[in-house]
């Protein structure tokens, strides 16, 4: 683990913020062979992505579509504890998914004083797709963290792709998470290919309308590169976690915090904010020997930042925007009610990152790299579209009719005013 001790003022926290973020090295370039790779699914569909995964190692079937007898069965092949906490995750991502959905849903519409309406709406989209990534591990968990929402959201077809494994299919696990989420059309197909033809279309991929999940930087540059043509829930970065300590905090669960977010890679950035300097010099203590000990953990870079006081730590939380952010101090519960600006917060000694990225109910896409700042977890509302319904009775073109014609004339576009007066004229 690459361990950096710092200490910071507590002024000027967007610079201090992006110093943390330059602990992490831009990724490679990869875009132009990305958009290569993209081309040639577009146009030349089934053949091409056959031809991109043999030349990177992968053999797919005659049909990249997995047999739904397969996905049905594939919970029969895991352990039973695996199988059993496959059920509990799915159960408690759909519910806090459908209390998601129930705010959403409430009516959105208002009468106006010219007497219009206006009503915004929203319905599921048509089609939508899951990508579950498979190099290094599975992940049957981001299958359910997908395709749950999708689900409740109402989207009429939901399809997973994940890379081919053994005898060509994807992983049994997560074809079981597939099964548990009611999924049975799945894909063996994966990396910046499968993102093209889930987008374009192939012959025997029928395109969807939007794409979620996580990926590498070829799945996530291809879905920056077809978000023209297909909605995207978000373009990710490496997994991060910052926490915030007090003297209170228990050093021990904190380092395990920490190694547990570098099992995501060696890009992973990793930040705890403490006034507590002791506290903070054993967990880099705590944390070197895990990393030792333990084959799983990468060597992500870990910032321990001794700061003036919580508050201070809480303003530098709130400038970085982690992904991922712990709250491990004395009164918590009162700080974390106000707003605070993250991905995902976990509050007190028991608020693990763990618990929320396998079974807590809470959804673990979530945005990376500072985009908390605008953007939140995928959920019912990620499948969602919104379209405005307006209604104008004639009193109502005729109040209108002045106001957008005074507008449009402004604008140089006179023969909208024409549009709006000849329906307040008839």
């Amino acid at each position: 683990m690459r361990i950096e001790l710092l200490e910071w003022d507590g002024s000027g926290a967007p610079a201090m913020a992006a110093r943390l973020r330059s602990l992490v090295p831009p990724l490679a370039e990869v875009t132009a062979e990305v958009a290569r790779i993209v081309e040639r699914v577009r146009a030349g569909g089934d053949e091409a992505v056959r031809e991109i995964s043999a030349s990177l190692g992968e053999e797919l079937p005659d049909s990249p579509r997995v047999d739904p007898e397969g996905v049905a069965a594939a919970p029969s092949l895991l352990e039973p504890d695996v199988r059993e906490a496959l059920r509990v995750a799915a159960r408690n991502i759909e519910a806090v998914a459908r209390a998601e959905l129930e705010v959403r849903m409430r009516p959105a519409a208002v009468e106006l004083p010219e007497g219009q309406t206006v009503e915004v709406r929203e319905e599921p989209v048509g089609a939508a797709a899951a990508y579950a990534p498979g190099g290094r591990a599975a992940y049957p968990s981001s299958v359910l963290m997908c395709c749950i929402p999708a689900r409740v959201a109402g989207v009429g077809r939901m399809a997973v792709a994940s890379p081919p494994g053994a005898a060509g299919r994807p992983n049994a696990a997560v074809l079981a998470a597939c099964s548990v989420a009611g999924i049975d059309e799945v894909y063996a197909v994966g990396g910046a290919q499968a993102i093209a033809a889930l987008a374009f279309g192939t012959e025997t991929i029928p395109p969807v309308d939007l794409i979620a999940g996580p990926g590498n930087r070829y799945v996530t540059e291809a879905k920056r590169l077809v978000s023209a043509t297909v909605g995207i829930d978000g373009i990710a970065g490496p997994s991060e976690l910052m926490a915030v300590a007090d003297g209170t905090a228990n050093p021990d669960w904190l380092a395990l915090d920490l190694c547990a977010q570098a099992e995501h890679g060696d890009d992973s950035p990793l930040i705890v904010a403490s006034p507590d300097v002791p506290l903070l010099e054993r967990i880099a203590e705590l944390v070197g020997e895990l990393a030792t000990e333990r084959p799983s953990i990468f060597d992500a870079p870990l910032a321990l930042v001794a700061t003036s006081g919580v508050e201070a730590a809480l303003t530098l939380a709130d400038a970085l925007a982690p992904e991922h952010l712990e709250l491990a101090f004395e009164g918590a519960d009162a700080i974390a009610a106000r707003a605070r600006v993250a991905g995902c917060v976990f509050i007190g000694a028991g608020g693990a990152t763990a618990f929320g990225d396998y079974a807590a109910g809470s959804n673990h896409v979530l945005p990376t790299g500072g985009a908390a700042r605008f953007g939140g977890p995928l959920g019912p509302g990620t499948f969602r579209r919104r379209t405005s319904v307006v209604t104008i009775p004639g009193a109502a073109a005729t109040a209108l009719a002045p106001y957008v014609d005074a507008l449009a004339r402004a604008e140089g576009l006179p023969v909208h005013g024409e549009s709006a007066w000849a329906r307040a004229r008839s």
